[in-house]
């Protein structure tokens, strides 16, 4: 049977399993997979067998604290072959560059060529060592919380330079601090080179100062403004376009370099005093003091420990943990555990994953995958070797969600309603199809996957499945239909 067949028979089952799919259907033992499906990206084979034995709090403080969870060498062996992976942004920077021209010069298209190809080359390897540790690292709540964090503070990556820093704004300001402050989080996020370049903020001058060059001419609001709309406060903070032009003033000069010098700081952070504006603000009611770079930091403080963007951040966790529609008196919750602790990330997640409203029965299985959780819990679940990502970069492409690819500021959008259509159904149907026949090339040449096996995979996800899905399974006899149907139905389109 040919794929375009499989995928219209699967399709007839999903749409018709969408439609009578309920919460009857949740298996005897629904608290562990209802952890290790929210907690990680997706159930793997012995998941069920390992949490059940550590029991679903201890599995829980696991996640909550990694370090406690022995690395993968094997994950390590792999991420450590992608030689760009560990470099710095300051040695990317310097190990990627057009070659040195005399002047009035330009670059041959054969230089410029071989420049591009080596920026494919750093965000290529960046993908794969994310897709990697998605799929194979032990400490999942660490990836998904990588993943929601660099949605939050989102740089894309096909503008100018950010093609080469993107990875290693991961690295650099992300994934050190998905269970820190969130003070410490805002803060890297807005002295790296990534963001700095990304939001515009490089440009950022004080109209008439000593710096004022090139395309550095005067104030660039972009990056004060989506620090408060998006990052903090939220567009109904409680801040006014004054309070925008006040921080846009506040973070002059915030630049960076492309290179090791003088008073350049951590990944390449350069405060420009020459471009500042020295003179005193109003910021969200408080008096600024001209003082070179400790007024943005005094802006970030003020930021973090805002009650608003306790209640944002809050909101948006419980979001993705918990619902679509959260419930208010969840996110209040949260909120007070935020400013009680000075934002601590870890506190905010302990709080939410020992809540009633986490564990209300209701929201089991009912928080619909992106394509990004759909193709990575596709891979976990059948235990699949990749060692081309290709495919999965391709299938998240062409499903609308580009690894590192969200042009806007706000970021991938984590709701049922921005990613259940029947062109996105069509496109995970195939995925899951080329994937269960063995015909998706996860493995690089001459070698090919193997079809799926399917009592292990129904097995590995708790068959925990509908009766109407059961039934569909049943009725075929193809071993590689009967493991896309597993891959395509209306279950494990949720999570």
């Amino acid at each position: 049977m040919s794929i375009k067949s499989y995928v219209s028979i699967i399709a007839v089952a999903l749409t018709f399993g969408l439609q009578t799919y309920s919460q009857a259907a949740i298996p005897s033992d629904p608290k562990i997979l209802h952890a290790i499906n929210r907690l990680s990206f997706g159930l793997q084979p012995g998941d069920i067998e390992r949490t059940t034995n550590l029991g679903i709090e201890r599995y829980i403080q696991q996640q909550l604290n990694p370090s406690t969870i022995p690395e993968s060498q094997a994950l390590n062996a792999e991420i450590a072959r992608l030689e760009t992976v560990n470099l710095s942004s300051l040695q990317l920077f310097e190990q990627n560059k057009l070659p040195r021209l005399g002047k009035g010069q330009k670059p041959t298209p054969e230089q410029r060529k071989a420049y591009q190809a080596k920026l494919r080359q750093v965000l290529e390897q960046a993908m794969q060592a994310r897709l990697l540790r998605a799929t194979e690292s032990p400490r999942q709540l660490q990836e998904v919380m990588v993943d929601f964090w660099y949605n939050h503070f989102n740089v894309f990556s096909q503008k100018g330079i950010t093609r080469l820093l993107v990875g290693a704004y991961e690295k650099e300001a992300i994934r050190p601090y998905t269970f820190g402050r969130f003070r410490d989080l805002v803060g890297a996020t807005a002295r790296h080179p990534a963001m700095l370049f990304y939001l515009d903020n490089w440009q950022n001058t004080a109209p008439n100062s000593p710096g004022v060059r090139g395309k550095a001419q005067g104030l660039n609001e972009n990056y004060a403004r989506e620090l408060m709309e998006l990052h903090t406060l939220g567009v109904k903070g409680g801040y006014t376009q004054k309070d925008v032009a006040a921080l846009a003033k506040i973070l002059t000069g915030w630049t960076f370099r492309r290179t090791e010098q003088k008073n350049v700081g951590q990944y390449g952070f350069y405060f420009d005093a020459k471009r500042h504006d020295y003179n005193d603000k109003v910021f969200m009611g408080q008096t600024i003091k001209g003082s070179e770079i400790a007024e943005g930091e005094q802006a970030l403080d003020i930021l973090a420990k805002h009650p608003a963007t306790a209640r944002r951040i809050s909101y948006q966790l419980s979001q993705y943990f918990v619902a679509d529609q959260p419930p208010q008196a969840l996110v209040e919750r949260l909120s007070q555990t935020f400013l009680s602790t000075d934002g601590n990330i870890r506190a905010v997640l302990n709080t939410l994953f020992r809540s009633p409203d986490f564990w209300d029965s209701r929201v089991y299985n009912a928080k619909f995958k992106t394509p990004y959780q759909y193709a990575v819990s596709s891979l976990r679940a059948t235990g699949t070797e990749v060692t081309n990502f290709r495919p999965v970069v391709g299938f998240l492409r062409q499903a609308g969600m580009p690894l590192y690819g969200c042009l806007a500021p706000d970021g991938y959008k984590n709701t049922q309603e921005s990613w259940l259509n029947p062109d996105a159904m069509t496109r995970r149907i195939s995925f899951a199809t080329a994937l269960a026949s063995g015909r998706l090339p996860l493995l690089a040449p001459p070698a090919v996957s193997p079809a799926l096996e399917v009592t292990q995979l129904s097995n590995t996800l708790g068959n925990s499945f509908s009766v109407k899905t059961k039934q569909a399974i049943a009725a075929t006899s193809s071993p590689s239909l009967r493991a896309a149907l597993i891959l395509g139905s209306p279950e494990f389109m949720r999570r």
